[in-house]
Parts: structure tokens; sequence; C-alpha cells
């Protein structure tokens, strides 16, 4: 299976002041959740950007006019046109570090916990009630452990936990 992986880094540096991980590091946290789809090829966009943004996208998109950590577009147009497009997964970069910040994690445990779960909602997976989001964060934590990071779900701060879920945009 072939999965490529496109990276664009939209965040204005005056907005974004992360030091993000390289492009092969990205790419192999995407092909880590897409591994186990049985198509011949994937393709995902991860694209990067600042709160303005995001605000902007959230708000079209979902009627929430707030900066959220993800968002996930499946690509949903013909089957004959699609050639192996998952979708797009957009990550704010300013949103996941006051995040991380908040929950005592390092920026790029949460970065790439948020990639896999905006990854995995292009493939279907999604939260909206307790067995969907039990399966999802089983999920996540299998897929993150793999990757060498800490199931992101122990140790976090309940209040935390609570806004993430409410102001998510997956």
């Amino acid at each position: 299976m072939t999965v490529q992986v496109d990276i664009q880094n939209a965040c204005d540096s005056t907005e974004c002041d992360q030091s993000l991980p390289d492009d092969p590091q990205v790419s192999r946290w995407v092909r880590q959740v897409v591994q186990d789809v049985n198509r011949p090829q994937s393709t995902v966009t991860i694209r990067f950007v600042g709160e303005q943004d995001m605000i902007r996208l959230n708000g079209r998109f979902r009627g929430r006019y707030q900066a959220t950590n993800v968002l996930s577009f499946p690509y949903t147009g013909p089957e004959e046109l699609a050639e192996g497009l998952l979708g797009d997964v957009i990550v704010c970069l300013p949103v996941v570090d006051r995040q991380a910040r908040d929950q005592e994690k390092s920026f790029t445990a949460h970065l790439c916990h948020m990639v896999v779960h905006g990854v995995l909602h292009l493939l279907g997976y999604d939260h909206e009630d307790d067995t969907e989001a039990a399966e999802m964060e089983h999920r996540e934590i299998e897929i993150l452990r793999h990757l060498g990071f800490p199931d992101p779900y122990s140790g976090v701060k309940p209040t935390a936990v609570v806004g993430w879920r409410s102001a998510g945009g997956h």
C-alpha cells in the first residue's frame, strides 16, 4: 500500500512559534494510522494553521466561531475521481500548544495525538456516543503507543478533557 502525505504549514511565524516535527515524522504518524486500510493507494493532506484560519474554518463548516484543535474533512466526491483521496486534516498549532501546556504534555506528543485523531476521523471513526468514543480512544492509544508516545488520556486534568471534547472540531 502506498500512502501519500501532503504536509502544509500555513501558520504565520508570528502566531506559531512551535517547532514542528519534520515532514517524514508527520508522514510516519499518518502512515501508522492508515496502514490497515485495504486500499492500494491513500492520500492525506495535513495542514497546520493559526487560530484565525481555524476560527474561519470552524465557523464556516461547523457554525462554531472559535478555534479548535483539529478538523477533519473526509473526501466525499465521486469515487471515480477519488484516486485514493482520504481527505484533509487541519491542525491549529496555537490551540494544540496551549492544550499541551494545560495538560502537562509535550507539544510533539499532543500534536501527534491530534494528527492521529484527525486521520482516524477520515477513516470513519467518531466519538458521538460512549461506545464510539471508547473504540476511537482505544485505537488512538494503540497507535500512539506503537509510535512511542504515552496514553494521551492518562493523567489528563478533567477540565482539559471536558474542554477538549466539547470544543473539539472532530
